[in-house]
């Protein structure tokens, strides 16, 4: 099956029509994948380093949103076999941060 830029393979819960809103809600609603991408903003992690700082995730659910993600154009490998974030997923995290400064006002 051949992917489309900015689709994942797996389909879209609760969306019929594939539009792209619904598609990345659906990857990034995943459990793990925002702490994945949030992980990696500071820079690349190997596999190691990632699961030690997504404490709680199993390395198969891990490898798994890890493969997500890389397809969906957000995470790359490295040449060193380490996990970072492409310019898009660089992009996407720049997109959470207000988000980020508000829950930080608001944990006050």
């Amino acid at each position: 099956m051949a992917r489309q830029a900015g689709t994942t393979t797996r389909p879209v819960r609760g969306s019929r029509t594939g539009r792209p809103i619904m598609a990345l809600l659906d990857l990034l609603g995943r459990r793990w994948s925002l702490r994945i991408l949030w992980e990696l903003r500071e820079g690349p992690l190997t596999s190691r380093a990632l699961r030690t700082a997504c404490d709680e995730a199993s390395p198969t659910v891990l490898q798994t949103r890890l493969m997500e993600l890389r397809e969906a154009g957000f995470v790359e490998l490295g040449d060193a076999g380490g996990y970072g974030l492409t310019p898009l997923g660089r992009e996407l995290c720049e997109m959470v941060m207000p988000l980020h400064r508000f829950a930080e006002k608001w944990k006050r």
